[in-house]
């Protein structure tokens, strides 16, 4: 058993006075931190590969990692579609279909969008569901795994794994904002992938009996075989076959990869919208790695250590804890702290983005200056962090927080689907369209959980989503006609002409010479056609 030696706690030290003191560093260039836009945008100056690896930091904290292998551990490798068709997919979709708009719009939240394209009742309605979801689920559900992993690895009670994360996530992301957030991902993601491997290769190891790496892999594959099937029948409870195909996975993923103000966020903070685009092609080319390396180990734990094992979420932290060697341990556990870090950072800076700019503002029906906003925002990034700290302990005693996570967002996420796919590409849906769907999602959400009670949250996701977009037809066909400048805003800005009536300059919200944007569409369909094909190979070969 490897248990946290000197050396360990040396590494795991080191590394987090690395990773702070960049982030205070890309916190304070350029004054970013003091301007609104610098605060909550990055002072839109973010890279290409800032921003991909970015996204993929936030998204596979360890919400991803314990959460994931605790699904691997019970169910086999299936719920790595939730980085194939519910991250690769659903990435390059945004990229193509959903980011140029945004940009065109020069929008700086996804309530702004609402607001420019409905109005601010339906933008104030989703910007609250948005925080509620952001501090009462997604924040609390990650502060309490990371506190898990402590406890599991560290032997730190959870309630004290809460304050130590939640204190460290303080330290510099109320005061740096989205920038520190975003070049601390980098270096996190990086580690991350590499602790990734190295979990493989020392877990494949132990089941060769230390002959490799290869080896242990077809042993692996040999006495697990049931494990290694990415289609499940249609009455598995948490990943069915038809919520996979059929919709329900997707209608999941895309409102989080396309519509979230955690996830675009960094999009948006984007120098133009080449880096932009070729940043969440980035992101689709790690989250195709990130399926691999954050589902085998549940497996590999399966095998090796499953008398150890009394809840499905102690699969990853266990495996650590037992095979992985002095100092390897330091640097995983630490990157595995820091990831939980950078996501509640990033959930925490979304959601007092929104809250500064699409509630407080809207509220007190005036601007306010950037030194008012900045202090609103970091106000409310200490209350969201304290209200985690009192729930995380109750949420981390449930398990399986992973598909908890999943189901909870499911209540509000078809909603957004249509509200967003209906609000770009369809010019007669109205505003009061949009609230009916905002008011209605959640109860016909909670009703189904409640008469459809075996049925997989991701198929009852389907059937929300079909209800809603009747809902918003019905309404929009034959409810009371408003003003369709927002319709006909969205459209020009989709269409890219009559920019002047957009409210953004060409140049400067970074349109390309034709030239450049043909080939620019080249590079990003070849990549996105390469990316779409491994996904297809992987489904035959793991069918």
């Amino acid at each position: 058993m490897s248990d946290f030696k000197l050396i360990d706690y040396l590494v795991f030290a080191s590394y987090f006075v690395v990773v702070m003191a960049i982030g205070l560093w890309a916190s304070r260039r350029g004054g970013g931190n003091k301007t609104t836009e610098g605060y909550f945008l990055a002072s839109k100056s973010l890279p290409w590969w800032i921003i991909g690896s970015s996204l993929i930091a936030a998204n596979i904290s360890t919400e991803q990692i314990i959460g994931m292998n605790g699904t691997a551990f019970e169910s086999g490798i299936a719920v790595s579609s939730y980085s194939l068709l519910g991250a690769v997919i659903p990435i390059l979709i945004t990229a193509k279909y959903l980011l140029p708009t945004f940009l065109k719009l020069g929008v700086y939240s996804m309530p702004d969008f609402l607001s420019k394209r409905f109005d601010t009742r339906v933008s104030t309605g989703m910007g609250v569901f948005w925080v509620c979801l952001f501090i009462f689920v997604n924040l609390t559900s990650i502060l309490s795994l990371g506190a898990i992993t402590l406890e599991s690895v560290m032997g730190i009670p959870i309630v004290y794994g809460c304050i130590i994360l939640a204190t460290i996530s303080a330290f510099y992301t109320i005061y740096g904002g989205l920038s520190a957030v975003a070049w601390t991902d980098f270096i996190q993601v990086t580690v991350l992938i590499l602790g990734g491997f190295a979990v493989l290769y020392f877990g494949l190891n132990v089941i060769s009996d230390d002959t490799g790496m290869w080896q242990g892999a077809m042993t692996l594959f040999e006495r697990q075989r049931d494990s290694f099937h990415l289609i499940l029948p249609a009455d598995h409870p948490e990943l069915p076959w038809t919520g996979v195909f059929l919709g329900g996975i997707i209608i999941a993923a895309l409102p989080y990869w396309g519509c979230n103000q955690y996830i675009i966020q960094r999009a948006l903070a984007a120098k133009n919208e080449k880096e932009a685009v070729n940043g969440l092609l980035f992101a689709a080319f790690l989250s195709l790695i990130v399926g691999v390396i954050i589902v085998i180990p549940g497996v590999i734990a399966k095998e090796t250590i499953l008398e150890q094992i009394t809840s499905r979420d102690q699969a990853f932290p266990l495996l650590v804890k037992e095979f992985i060697p002095v100092g390897f341990t330091g640097l995983i556990i630490a990157a595995l702290v820091a990831a939980v870090v950078s996501s509640l950072n990033s959930l925490v800076t979304s959601a007092s983005t929104i809250f500064t700019l699409d509630i407080w503002q809207k509220l007190k029906k005036s601007e306010s200056d950037d030194a008012s906003n900045v202090k609103t925002g970091r106000i409310f990034s200490a209350i969201a962090l304290l209200i985690a700290v009192i729930f995380a302990p109750k949420i981390a005693s449930m398990g399986a927080l992973f598909s908890f996570i999943q189901e909870y967002s499911g209540f509000i996420t078809p909603g957004v689907l249509v509200i967003f796919i209906l609000g770009i590409y369809w010019e007669r849906m109205t505003p009061n369209a949009a609230l009916a769907v905002v008011l209605l999602t959640i109860p016909i959400s909670t009703m189904l959980k409640f008469t459809l009670v075996d049925t997989a949250f991701l198929n009852r996701m389907i059937f929300t989503t079909l209800a809603v977009l009747v809902v918003a037809i019905l309404v929009s066909l034959f409810g009371k006609q408003s003003d369709n400048h927002g319709a006909q805003l969205v459209t020009r800005a989709r269409k890219n002409i009559a920019t002047e009536d957009v409210g953004v300059n060409v140049q400067s919200d970074g349109a390309l010479p034709a030239s450049s944007a043909s080939r620019q569409t080249l590079i990003f369909n070849v990549g996105a056609s390469a990316c779409m094909a491994i996904v297809l190979a992987i489904y035959i070969v793991f069918a």
